[in-house]
Order: C-alpha cells, then sequence, then structure tokens
C-alpha cells in the first residue's frame, strides 16, 4: 500500500520517489502538516511564487468547482516541464476523493497533486484513494515526540548561533509539541527574548515560554460544541493575544465536528451517544467522553454539515483576506457556538 509510517516520513519526504505523482499529508497536526507539505513543494524544484507552475486550491473551493482539479491536472504547463496543484484543508469532501481516484486510473503527465488534510481515520475516502493508488503516498503528521522536539529546537537556534542549557532544554521541551508552527514561535520569541547571550538558561525558559502544547484550541472548541457562547469568546481572545493563527481553531473545530459526523453515522435505532463514544477508536479522552456524549445528542447530522459548510466558507474566506483572518474565523465559529446554544436549548 502507498503509505508510510509517522517515523518514516521525514525519511521519504528527503529522497520522494519520482514515480509518485499524489501526496497526501494529514494528521491533527496541523502546523506539522503545512511545514512537510511546504518541504515537499520545495523539492519539486518548481518556484513556488509562480502561479503559472504552481496553482493553489482550498478544497471547499475544488468541492464546490466540481471538475476544476481534473482540468487543471490535464492543463499542458507553459513555463516549466510541470505543474503543482497544491490543495490545503482536505477533509470529508467526497468529490476531491474521487478525482484523485479518477487521476490515479489515468495519471497526469505534467502534473504534481500536493494535499493538505485533516487527521483521516483509516477507511476516509480520500485517505484510501491514496493509499490504494499507484502513483499516490499517504503519510500521516502527528504530534512531535521528544526527539522530534530537540531537533526542532536544535534547528531555530543554530539559526542564530545560541546554545541552550540541558536544563532549559528540559523545561522548553515540556512546553512544546503541540503544534509544530506554534513550536517554532514560541523558539524564535524565546531567542529573541535572550538575544545577546550565547547560551539560553532556565531562568530564560521560565520568564517567557507558555505551555505551547496546551494551545491545541481545544477549549475554544469545546466550547463552541457545549453551546458556550461566552466561553468561547474568552477561549478564542486568549488563544489570538498569544499571537496564534485563527486558522488552527478554524482547523481544530472542523476536525472536531468532522469525527462528530462519523461518530452520528454510527448512532442508530440500537446504540446511543454513550455507547458510540465508548467504543470509538481511538478511544475519546476520558476527560472529555461526557462533552462529546452531549454534543452528539446535541447536533444533528444536518446541523453538523451546516457548521462545516460554515467552516469551509471561513477558511477560503481568511486565505482572501488574511488581515482579517482573526475577525473572520471569531464570526464564523460564533456562529456554530450561537446554534449549539439553541439546539441545547431546544432539547431541554
Amino acid at each position: 500500500m502507498a503509505q508510510k509510517k509517522a517515523h518514516e516520513v521525514e525519511a521519504w519526504l528527503r529522497r520522494p520517489a519520482e514515480e509518485v505523482s499524489v501526496v497526501l499529508l494529514y494528521g491533527p497536526d496541523r502546523g506539522l502538516v503545512s511545514e512537510r507539505a511546504k518541504a515537499f513543494a520545495e523539492k519539486t524544484g518548481l518556484s513556488l511564487d509562480d502561479p503559472f507552475s504552481v496553482v493553489r486550491l482550498d478544497a471547499g473551493e475544488a468541492e464546490r468547482d466540481q471538475g476544476r482539479l481534473l482540468d487543471e491536472a490535464r492543463t499542458v504547463p507553459m513555463f516549466s516541464s510541470r505543474r503543482l496543484l497544491w490543495i490545503r484543508n482536505a477533509g470529508a469532501q467526497k468529490s476531491l476523493a474521487d478525482d484523485i481516484k479518477a487521476l490515479s486510473a489515468d495519471p497526469p503527465r505534467d502534473a504534481v497533486i500536493l494535499i493538505e488534510a485533516s487527521d483521516l481515520k483509516k477507511g476516509a475516502a480520500l485517505r484510501a484513494v491514496v493509499e490504494a493508488s499507484g502513483i499516490g503516498m499517504a503519510l500521516p503528521c502527528y504530534g512531535d515526540e521528544d526527539r522530534d522536539i530537540d531537533q526542532v529546537i536544535d534547528g531555530e537556534l543554530g539559526k542564530t548561533g545560541m546554545g541552550i542549557t540541558m536544563e532549559a532544554r528540559g523545561a522548553l521541551r515540556r512546553n512544546l509539541g503541540g503544534d509544530r508552527l506554534a513550536t517554532r514561535s514560541e523558539i524564535a520569541k524565546l531567542a529573541l527574548y535572550a538575544h545577546g547571550k550565547r547560551e539560553i538558561d532556565l531562568g530564560d525558559v521560565l520568564a517567557l515560554t507558555g505551555d505551547v502544547s496546551s494551545l491545541s484550541a481545544d477549549d475554544a472548541v469545546d466550547a463552541i460544541l457545549d453551546g458556550k457562547v461566552d466561553a468561547f469568546d474568552a477561549a478564542y481572545t486568549r488563544h489570538s493575544q498569544n499571537g496564534s493563527q485563527a486558522y488552527l481553531v478554524l482547523a481544530a473545530a472542523m476536525r472536531q465536528m468532522q469525527t462528530l459526523h462519523v461518530m452520528r453515522a454510527d448512532m442508530g435505532a440500537q446504540r446511543n451517544a454513550a455507547s458510540v463514544v465508548a467504543a470509538a477508536r481511538p478511544p475519546v479522552f476520558f476527560a472529555r467522553r461526557k462533552l462529546v456524549e452531549r454534543a452528539l445528542e446535541r447536533w444533528s447530522a444536518d446541523a453538523l454539515q451546516r457548521g462545516l459548510a460554515r467552516l469551509q466558507t471561513a477558511v477560503l474566506a481568511t486565505r482572501q483576506r488574511p488581515e482579517l483572518a482573526v475577525e473572520i474565523a471569531r464570526q464564523a465559529l460564533l456562529g456554530i457556538a450561537v446554534e449549539g446554544s439553541r439546539l441545547g436549548s431546544r432539547d431541554r
């Protein structure tokens, strides 16, 4: 099957197989997915700023404009030997999976398709199609382990010529790992704080770093699903003030709602929310089980679909107007939180 295990991904990206023309990067760590996608894109040798050679598409946009991906893949490049079709924010879009299946059956000669996706369970349509494809490669991206975090720390500090004490490294490592982009941002901020020193010590770490590993936006998303409008607003404001990207909350919300949508489909006349949550794989963290059960009882499949559509629209809008990303995301997420509150009131 055309896939790699999580620990094999970095090695494959250093030397991508030439016969692979569809690359799927997926996982819960959105920053790591984005970073690795950029690394692969650079390996193509194409100018990433050239719109004739690199076509960037949002998965929601490709879903609405059916057939566009196939048309782009068949377009003959004008100024380069091939073109890169870079698709972001992929998830449960059926037409995207169908298009990749069609391209696998009749591979494009002049195009490489790079897909960034959320966490896809085994058997998810897009993941299954790429894994079964003779021209595809599915690459999972999961949260950093200690060894990975050390590599990121050394890489970022190496740019500044600064070192770090073992004590400081241990403290810093414990505060990192939730999201690759947030991790890099935190290390860069620490290096700037300690500018002029040859070595970062424990005092520098304790004075500046927060707990990035907890900066996963789950508190904001949980408040949305539970219909707690004020709690969402407070959590989102805190998230934004910490300098985190708005898309992290949008991506986390999309991932959670996609998971709920799958779980909702498992609920039938013979199964209630508690039994579905108990049987979930991977298992739901015990501290969140009651919240997820409430969300399953509250959110219908139609309501979840409306929420996902709103999130996809917001993601596209933030790409078009990045200077307004924080407020665009807030407005979309707030609307979902209000609907969650309304659905909860109806159930009481």
